[in-house]
């Protein structure tokens, strides 16, 4: 791994209880009013990927609305903004024209969720995975993973592509957006708090995304 994961940010997290900003409802429910362009259901067979072969997703099994689509959108954020909606579990790209590309995503399970404003500091394939050692207390059988990491591969949480969201300070808020392996979870909450997409779509949004203080990510409840 290129980089190390970086301190947690105690403070930002204490004092704005996993939350440093919101939206308004207005916002929220432009979300809902978006009519799909065009879907991508057949983006999901087999693919080989620096040397892994990620096998296909049998993508009949996931509701068709979380498959990966152009919708239009409508939004006063600049294209290449990440507009992250919790409570609908989708991943909004912002697109020129008023649209954007839609992915569903797995999102935190309650206790975990994180939602505030960020920006997409770097971005890495194949990662390593480093859990943060409060994670780590929850579960001791992955204890041995916080200092050395679990190696890329099929079975790392982090799937395919991370890409590492920073607060405004540029500190590392600990909070990914990633792929999954698990792809039954899309739609659901059952991660630590980050955020997941199947891997043949954090591929896609990888692919879209430029790492820097341009690559604003809003994550909404």
């Amino acid at each position: 791994m290129r980089f190390r994961t970086l301190t947690i940010a105690i403070g930002l997290l204490t004092s704005v209880g996993l939350a440093s900003c919101t939206t308004t409802s207005g916002e929220t429910d432009k979300v809902a009013e978006t009519t799909k362009v065009q879907i991508f259901s057949d983006a999901y067979g087999t693919v080989t990927d620096a040397g892994f072969a990620l096998p296909a997703i049998p993508i009949q099994k996931v509701d068709p609305k979380f498959h990966r689509q152009i919708v239009n959108y409508s939004t006063s954020e600049k294209p290449g903004t990440i507009i992250v909606n919790t409570r609908e579990r989708f991943l909004y790209y912002v697109l020129p024209r008023g649209q954007a590309v839609r992915y569903g995503i797995g999102v935190g399970k309650q206790g975990f969720a994180w939602e505030g404003e960020a920006y997409i500091a770097w971005k890495q394939e194949w990662p390593t995975w480093h859990p943060p050692k409060e994670m780590a207390e929850r579960k001791p059988e992955i204890a041995r993973y916080v200092e050395k990491g679990m190696d890329p591969g099929l079975k790392n949480p982090l799937g395919a592509r991370a890409m590492y969201l920073f607060n405004d300070k540029g500190q590392d808020t600990l909070f990914r957006l990633h792929g999954t392996p698990e792809w039954a979870s899309i739609g659901t909450a059952a991660s630590s708090g980050c955020i997941r997409l199947m891997n043949q779509d954090v591929i896609d949004l990888y692919n879209r995304v430029k790492p820097g203080r341009g690559a604003k990510v809003i994550v909404q409840q």
